[in-house]
This record gives structure tokens, C-alpha cells and sequence, in this order.
């Protein structure tokens, strides 16, 4: 069944997310609600209104950029000389690889440092639960880099639109703090809140684990894969003092920018861009050591 022609503005695209805003207030209120009752303490007041800041400040971010993302889009497709027809079946395909994608994005984006400084601002809250799904980074478009493979595969700009807001949707039940273990089936196959707790947790060996975005198994295949086994311990190694939302979003660059500019060779300043995070602030720690 062929699902839409072509071409496709932007603007006739559903903004889905923005339809399900409804809902997604509803769910976070009712967690909120039944933590309460349960006395289980999973919102901290000024977690939630710096969340809340930040995903307001993506909101925008995203809708600035929504068009020229989507030229650039319409460019590949353009340019490749092969299409796939935009139907029920190449959504489900396109859903598969850009998971893939996903993937990786997020792999590289806690394994080098300019990455991290795109998705840090979503590690840096000391809580878990729905709201922290909104805390996502301003400048988190640039990592479209990693997905221009499944623009190359011929997929039709809108399939890739409709397919990045159904992972998006899918991802804000992962932060659910009040949703245990599922059955192992489903643990098996799909990223569960089980799963996200562990990648959000900064205990020894929760660290680096669990990068899949609706998938679980790629972390199963290349070798990331954690079970939840003991009670995570949230936030980032290096905690940022500070509530301000822009700071969040910005600080690591700010960091990354002091870096750079104390950096002695080449070879250094690659290593303050591209290196392991953590291995960079070691580094750093031990110069102040020496």
C-alpha cells in the first residue's frame, strides 16, 4: 500500500510529537502522581523544571531547523539515482536501519568528546523518569551525520521524518521509572525502561551499555549489553552545578573550547575533540596531580 506521493513539503507533514504532547503531560503527571503515593521519590522539583527549560529550548531549536533539514533531505533523495516507494513496508524498513543508526550515533556519542557534548545535557539528571526524555540537547541536529545512510538507502524524505518520530515517541516510554522488568521476550528484543535505567546509570558497570534506541539487540550483537542488576546510580561522573538550562546545554563546549585553546600539539587537540571523555578528564585530573 503506497502511504504518500511525492513530492512532500514539510509543512504537510503531522508534527506527531506535537499531537501526543497531550498525552505525554498526562503520563508524566500520573507517574509523578503515583511516586508520590508510592513514596517513591522519582521527580526532584528542580530536575523537572530544568528538564521541562530544556525540552522547550529543543522544541525551538528543532523547528528552526526543521527546513533546512528537510532540503537537505529532498537533496540526497534527488541526488541518489535509486528510490524506495514510500509504503507500509519500506516505513518498516526504514524503522529497522534508522535504529541501526541510532545505534551507533549514540555509541559514538559517549565514546568521543565532541559527540558527548551534543548528549551530555540528557545525562545530566540526577533522576529518572519521564520527564528527563525531554531534556535533549539544542544542538543535537548535528548528528544527522550519522543518519545520511538511510537518506543514501532511497528513502523518501517523509518516511525518514515519520520514521525519526516514531523512535523519538517510542524513547520517552524507555524513561518510565515506575516500569519494572517485562517479559523476557520483550526484554529481549526491545529497549525497555529496564534497559534505559541501566544506560542512566553511572555505577562502574552500568557505564557505556545499553545504547539502543528502540532496538535492544544491537547491543546484544556488538557487545553493550547490560542487564539491570543492581540500582542505578544517576547523573554524569563529572556533575554540573548549575540548574540554568542554557549552561547544561552549552557547558561541555564551553569545557571542550578551554581545552583546545591550552592544547600543545596537533595530536592533543584531537585528543580533546575525539578522545574517550572520561580518558580526557583523567588525563586532565593527572596533570593537576603532577
Amino acid at each position: 500500500m503506497r502511504l504518500l506521493s511525492i513530492p512532500v513539503h514539510p509543512s504537510a507533514l503531522p508534527p506527531i510529537v506535537l499531537y501526543a504532547a497531550p498525552m505525554i503531560f498526562a503520563l508524566v503527571a500520573l507517574e509523578w502522581g503515583l511516586s508520590i503515593k508510592e513514596n517513591r521519590e522519582l521527580y526532584n522539583k528542580k530536575d523537572f523544571w530544568t528538564s521541562l527549560a530544556i525540552g522547550i529550548g529543543n522544541l525551538g531549536s528543532s523547528a528552526l531547523t526543521k527546513v533546512a533539514l528537510f532540503a537537505f533531505f529532498l537533496f540526497v533523495y534527488n541526488w541518489i539515482p535509486w528510490h524506495i516507494p514510500a509504503t507500509a513496508w519500506s516505513l518498516v524498513t526504514c524503522l529497522v536501519t534508522f535504529d541501526f543508526c541510532s545505534y551507533w550515533a549514540h555509541r559514538i556519542a559517549h565514546e568521543q568528546r565532541f559527540w558527548w557534548a551534543t548528549h551530555v545535557t540528557h545525562h545530566s539528571a540526577e533522576s529518572f523518569n519521564l520527564a528527563v526524555s525531554f531534556r535533549q540537547s539544542w544542538v543535537q541536529q548535528l548528528k544527522l551525520v550519522f543518519f545520511v545512510p538511510v537518506l543514501v538507502c532511497g528513502f523518501h524524505p517523509a518516511i525518514f521524518y515519520l520514521t525519526s518520530q516514531v523512535s523519538l515517541l517510542y524513547q520517552f516510554w524507555t524513561h518510565a521509572g515506575m516500569v519494572g522488568k517485562l517479559h523476557p521476550l520483550i526484554e529481549y528484543v526491545l529497549v525497555t525502561p529496564s534497559h534505559h535505567r541501566v544506560h542512566h546509570g553511572k555505577n562502574p558497570r552500568y557505564i557505556d551499555k545499553n545504547y539502543g534506541a528502540c532496538l535492544i539487540i544491537w547491543d546484544r550483537l556488538f557487545g553493550t549489553f547490560q542487564i539491570e542488576d543492581e540500582e542505578p546510580e544517576y547523573g554524569i561522573t563529572h556533575p554540573v552545578e548549575s540548574s540554568n538550562p542554557v549552561y547544561l546545554v552549552f557547558h561541555e563546549y564551553i569545557s571542550l573550547y578551554q581545552d583546545l585553546r591550552k592544547a600543545q600539539s596537533l595530536k592533543e587537540a584531537w585528543v580533546y575533540l575525539f578522545g574517550r571523555p572520561g580518558a580526557v578528564y583523567q588525563k586532565d585530573k593527572e596533570k593537576e596531580t603532577h
